[in-house]
């Protein structure tokens, strides 16, 4: 008999993957949380059924949410990850020699310990000296933690229930203070052609808060529409403009200093959502 998962995240569409096993499903204390092993995409992360994370597309996400804030720093020792408890993140920014310090703050334990368990290969530098992990609130912990981190990665789950104080100009203005005099933030910002009114809304709140703000995009065939957008703010360093050519080469699969520079480069439709 053929299994079939569907995530019906977005109203009137959904996506279908055929799936070998359920690897392990479990109700948290915050949320649904299950990880299958499908057919086109390998090993799964689900959060009250929609898809997180996969083994063969989660390396796009993971280096653009991380090198692109890096990358534009001219100096990041110490990162802060709210949210991203699979590790993703925490992996690609620990890529970077300059970084002394990153703290993954993940209020549900559950997905820490799973990911390690079942997606080795994104959790695998959760182990690493130079990542603290905090279990806990992270608009708590931004509120308690000034000036204190020279990027901010907002690794989150969707704008809805236990994630949607996460988006929102409120906590845009705390991540501001808690970031260094030339501190920059990056969140992840859905999709434009599903949820466009998000985007705008998303974007509009940083650029009330920062003085550089800006959008990109990058493609990542499991999310909604395969092409989802990503919100800078920062304090003095333009990530369009900001010269590479000096800096350290790194391994990626989908990160590169052109795609750096090009994937502020919007269609029109995106680029009037900033306006």
């Amino acid at each position: 008999m053929d299994m079939w998962l569907k995530e019906g995240q977005i109203e009137n569409a959904a996506m279908t993957y055929k799936i070998k096993e359920t690897l392990v499903r479990k109700k948290t204390e915050y949320q649904d949380l299950a990880i299958v092993d499908t057919y086109s995409f390998g090993r799964m992360l689900l959060l009250d059924g929609i898809v997180q994370t996969t083994i063969k597309d989660e390396y796009v996400y993971h280096e653009m949410i991380a090198h692109i804030p890096l990358f534009t720093h001219p100096n990041p020792k110490k990162v802060l990850v709210v949210g991203g408890g699979d590790g993703g993140a925490i992996r690609e920014v620990l890529k970077h020699p300059s970084v002394e310090k990153a703290v993954l703050c993940e209020i549900d334990k559950e997905v820490i310990n799973e990911c390690k368990r079942f997606l080795p290969e994104i959790s695998c530098a959760l182990d690493d000296a130079r990542c603290e992990i905090f279990v806990g609130d992270g608009i708590k912990y931004v509120h308690e933690h000034k000036n204190e981190f020279d990027v901010i990665i907002v690794d989150s789950t969707d704008p809805f229930g236990a994630a949607e104080g996460l988006f929102g100009g409120s906590f845009y203005k705390e991540i501001y203070d808690c970031l260094t005099e030339d501190g920059i933030f990056i969140a992840q910002t859905e999709t434009p052609f599903y949820l466009p009114e998000v985007v705008k809304r998303v974007y509009n709140d940083a650029n009330a808060v920062f003085p550089i703000t800006k959008l990109f995009m990058a493609g990542i065939p499991t999310y909604p529409s395969g092409f989802w957008s990503f919100t800078v703010g920062s304090k003095k360093h333009d990530p369009e403009t900001v010269d590479l050519s000096n800096s350290i080469d790194i391994d990626t699969k989908y990160y590169t200093k052109k795609l750096h520079k090009a994937c502020f480069v919007l269609p029109k439709f995106v680029e009037d959502l900033t306006k």
